[in-house]
């Protein structure tokens, strides 16, 4: 039996503690009305991974973000800054203090 075509964005997968997600996502998609982003939704976004994200939070370092009760959410806003200042110009550049 032939499976159906299922349009990419439509598909889903269950990433552990998160639930069901897009598979393709990205700035477009994820800039929602609201301007909080989950950790998902803002390393769809900055295009890292929720861990990543996650660990940069343990270091202090990377976004800022919020607490909101027990969960984390980031600011689109903050995003968006925090990448503009990571900008490099060559490789061994040490970032603007």
């Amino acid at each position: 039996m032939e499976r159906p075509f299922i349009e990419p964005s439509r598909q889903t997968r269950q990433r552990k503690g998160v639930g069901m997600l897009d598979i393709k996502t990205g700035a477009p998609r994820v800039r929602p009305a609201n301007p909080f982003l989950t950790p998902v939704q803002a390393g769809d976004f900055v295009k890292l991974s929720w861990r990543t994200l996650e660990r940069m939070r343990q270091r202090g370092v990377g976004p800022p973000f919020r607490k909101h009760g027990r969960y984390v959410r980031y600011h689109i806003d903050d995003l968006e800054a925090w990448s503009e200042a990571n900008i490099h110009t060559a490789v061994h550049e040490t970032p603007p203090a």
